[in-house]
């Protein structure tokens, strides 16, 4: 983005020339979508000026627009409105510390599961319990990724590797740690060889402590419009227009004590476990005895009180909740920093007989966490289903589960990562692979279930694949219908027809998570089980059966391996590329669009949520400039970026949103959103955003992947959706189109003449100094007459 110069809002509350009924300017705010795009892009001008933010994201206009509010009668004598851009991309896509974020991957997700709860009426406890339970799963999380820099840097490198004499020689770098390269040196004893090793983890928990923090700060303290407080019970549809959704800071810094706390105490554990146990079997010195069983009490306190505390509170939503809990923000990780300090002097003691034979102790530490990752999803799935049957939604994505299957896929994702990581290092630290004990059996089985899950996985895409076929060859009809009068192109027939057949397989992405998060939670038991059972790698424990059991036992184990691994490499290949190059530090940013919306209730380590700055920002420019001009406003707003803007004219002041037209285009406000988040975007609350703003239109395109339909029930959906538009706007070259037309799909809306006509026709129903008389509103159908809910 070029530097374009600040200036203040034209017309402030002083100025007499910007008072209400002064003037008749419209105003259309733009809002761009994912992936972002430039000022110059969006007013098709390249001399934009500031008018309000910072470089993070900011408000522009045309140079020749910039006062516009102070010229009489300008607003009468353009053809259309005065266009404002809002740029937010730079929120997503930033500097080079953004490749981080590849870390956060599976906290990400599992935020997301705490979004994605069904709609219900009343249940008020069970929506907590559902809420607690996905607060719950990221927290095994945390633990699990910290167990698996553990397994890394203490149990492979510094117990495993440097106990080893050839591993230990391959690898110089460890040889201080060894006792044969360094003839019995003073860090060579097994316990000050995990407390070096265990600087890894800790720091890797500081790490994820001070990118939290650093966001906390940017992001989650950005104050939304002040508001009266609204009860606990309002009757919403929506819990998106309550005066504390957007400002999460109290729970965010509460959750990030936890967490942080938790990722100390699991470093604690994984250090002071295996020298409580030597010496409770060495039979020690008595008061060392005592001072490890005590400290391993102090670490299951902590732990108590970690869970107390994820578990303690929830989101603060009807008001702004601007405490903070201080005190145990502070004294929280401080405590497991002072335990984990005492568990690495105690781990140092001198026991001049221990020797590291084998496996770390501990290493079921896995296992027990894979179990109680399985049983909350099993009860998280119990209580969305609960929820859903009192208010069913047969458009929400798997009837309800879509919260619990994206939270089994955060656990799949966790339990990849920190095992491809022990894999890798396992094998590169081993070189032979036959000196080294490696990672823990389990790591082993959960590697091995991938190749058949990628299996499941490609005879549905095969069989999408093929549904996507049919159906191209079934709209070739229905083209050759839409352009009757251009003489016929089969082949130009055939990439329309078959761009609509891919856009739908948008709506088919709920039955490709629902079989892999299926097959994921059925494969890991089975993993688990096996591991438990037999307590050896597949191939070993298949050494008796049949040949073919044994070969396939074998093949899973290897290429899983090698998937694993290849699936480790290119995510550091795509992290150090996205730390270096702009452009792929852009596509990361386009996920992070999708998966960072809604504010952090679940994972305090989960990349930022850029709405909480995003959303105030709109709702601030449309509040102040509707009440300091007395004008008419369209909030304009493009896939992503209709989110945004319905998000924001949610939190406006009543007599606001009347003011506010709303033209949503490639908008995912149904598609994705209202089935994947019910409990917020769902019949019900859009329904409202119908009401509550003066007047919606929608437009969207049968070729466009992600925007489609509000399909509002009743008579209000046509009021809200424009027919679909054509795409192409021409079949083959004609006057007003002599070279051929491309297939825009989700991009270039307003290319098409309908957008200036719907943008016209909505000005035209907006009053300047106050809002149109509400005119009766279509009947919306039973959803929309009872429209309450406890979302």
């Amino acid at each position: 983005m070029e530097h374009a110069q600040e200036h203040a809002p034209a017309g402030g509350p002083d100025d007499p020339a910007a008072r209400p009924g002064d003037t008749g300017t419209a105003l259309e705010l733009l809002v761009h979508g994912v992936g972002g795009t430039t000022p110059q892009e969006m007013l098709n001008d390249p001399r934009t000026e500031r008018i309000t933010g910072d470089g993070t994201a900011a408000v522009f206009r045309r140079a020749d627009d910039v006062d516009a509010e102070t010229r009489p009668g300008a607003g009468r004598r353009r053809d259309g409105p005065v266009p404002e851009a809002y740029v937010w991309c730079n929120l997503t896509s930033g500097n080079g510390t953004r490749a981080l974020w590849l870390l956060l991957l599976p906290f990400m997700v599992v935020n997301l599961a705490h979004w994605m709860r069904p709609t219900t009426r009343g249940r008020r406890r069970t929506v907590r319990l559902y809420g607690l339970l996905v607060r719950l799963a990221g927290l095994t999380l945390t633990v699990l990724l910290v167990a698996g820099a553990c397994e890394v840097a203490l149990d492979l490198a510094a117990w495993q590797c440097a106990g080893t004499r050839g591993c230990a020689e391959r690898h110089s770098w460890l040889g201080f740690l060894s006792p044969t390269v360094s003839d019995d040196g003073w860090w060579s004893r097994p316990g000050r060889r995990l407390a070096v090793a265990a600087l890894v983890p800790t720091a890797l928990t500081g790490l994820l402590w001070y990118l939290s923090l650093r966001t906390w700060s940017a992001y989650e303290s950005q104050q939304p419009l002040t508001r009266a407080p609204q009860p606990e019970e309002d009757g919403a549809n929506t819990a998106l227009g309550r005066p504390g959704f957007w400002y999460g800071r109290r729970l965010v810094a509460r959750l990030r004590a936890a967490h942080t706390a938790a990722g100390l105490l699991t470093v604690a554990a994984a250090v002071g476990t295996a020298a409580v146990r030597y010496d409770i079997e060495a039979g020690g010195p008595p008061t060392r005895t005592a001072l490890g069983l005590l400290l391993a009490a102090a670490l299951a306190a902590g732990a108590v009180a970690v869970v107390w505390v994820v578990c303690r509170r929830g989101r603060t939503e009807n008001r702004l909740d601007r405490e903070l809990d201080e005190h145990l923000v502070r004294r929280l990780p401080l405590a497991a920093l002072l335990l984990l300090a005492l568990t690495l002097v105690y781990a140092g003691w001198d026991r001049p007989g221990w020797r590291s034979a084998g496996r770390l102790p501990g290493d079921a530490a896995f296992g027990a966490l894979a179990l109680l990752q399985g049983l909350v999803v099993v009860v998280l799935a119990v209580v969305a289903r609960v929820l859903y049957r009192t208010r069913p939604d047969p458009r929400a994505a798997l009837r309800g589960l879509g919260g619990p299957a994206v939270a089994m896929l955060a656990c799949a994702l966790g339990g990849v990562m920190s095992g491809g990581v022990a894999q890798r290092v396992s094998d590169w630290l081993d070189g032979t692979g036959a000196s080294l004990p490696g990672p823990p059996v389990l790591l082993t089985w959960q590697a091995s279930v991938i190749p058949p899950l990628l299996g499941v996985l490609l005879v549905l895409c095969a069989l999408l694949a093929r549904r996507a076929w049919r159906l191209a060859r079934a709209e070739r009809a229905a083209v050759a219908r839409e352009y009757p009068d251009e003489a016929g192109d089969p082949g130009r027939t055939r990439r329309i027809a078959s761009a609509r057949a891919m856009a739908t397989l948008t709506d088919r992405a709920p039955l490709l998570l629902g079989v892999t998060s299926a097959a994921t939670l059925l494969l890991g038991a089975g993993a688990l089980v096996g591991a438990l059972a037999t307590e050896r790698t597949p191939g070993e424990a298949t050494d008796d059966a049949h040949d073919v059991l044994h070969g396939a036992a074998e093949t899973a184990e290897a290429l899983g391996s090698w998937l694993i691994g290849l699936g480790f490499i290119l995510f550091v290949t795509w992290g150090r590329r996205a730390y270096k190059d702009a452009s792929a530090r852009r596509t990361i940013g386009i996920l992070w669009d999708v998966g960072t919306f809604w504010p952090r209730a679940a994972h305090p380590f989960a990349p930022p949520c850029y709405a909480e700055r995003a959303v105030p920002d709109l709702t601030w420019r449309m509040a102040t400039w509707t009440r300091v001009t007395g004008g008419r406003l369209v909030i304009s707003g493009h896939s992503q970026g209709s989110v945004l803007a319905a998000a924001a004219a949610w939190q406006l002041p009543p007599a606001a949103r009347k003011r506010v037209a709303l033209l949503t285009y490639g908008s995912p406000l149904e598609r994705l959103y209202g089935r994947w988040f019910p409990a917020h975007f769902g019949p019900a609350a859009l329904i409202s955003l119908h009401h509550d703003v003066d007047c919606w239109r929608n437009l969207y395109r049968l070729t466009d992947p992600i925007g489609g339909p509000v399909r509002l029930p009743g008579d209000c959906g046509p009021e809200v959706d424009h027919e679909p538009l054509k795409d192409p706007l021409a079949f083959g070259r004609t006057e007003l189109h002599p070279l051929p037309a491309p297939i825009l799909g989700h991009s270039d809306y307003q290319a098409d003449p309908a957008f200036a006509e719907e943008r016209r026709r909505l000005l035209a129903r907006l009053r300047p100094d106050v809002p149109t008389p509400r005119r009766a509103r279509p009947d919306c159908g039973p959803q929309g007459s009872s429209g309450r809910s406890s979302a």
